[in-house]
């Protein structure tokens, strides 16, 4: 088999052209997957501190954005949340 030296090029292209295109769809599908963990975490951590918190009268509403903002801040993000709700009584 004879390659010539359009072929060649047209191969190098081809992979670099996946390179890129990978490159770029890739990331963002990662970030999506870390953000909808984190966001999981986030509200498994709100749950125990519901259940823990209702013995003190603390009780945190579960939404999208505590659940984010606990899953990305962590362990200090859920202080956060529920120490602006039980402020906010």
């Amino acid at each position: 088999m004879v390659f010539d030296t359009m072929s060649i090029l047209a191969y190098a292209l081809g992979l670099l052209f996946l390179y890129i295109f990978c490159r770029i769809f890739i990331r963002p599908i990662k970030w999506l997957f870390k953000c909808l963990a984190n966001s999981i975490v986030g509200s498994i951590f709100l749950s125990i501190v519901n259940f823990m918190g209702g013995f003190a009268g603390i009780f945190v509403i579960i939404n999208p954005l505590t659940s984010l903002l606990s899953g990305f801040l962590g362990i200090p993000g859920v202080i956060m949340v529920a120490l602006v709700q039980y402020l906010l009584k």
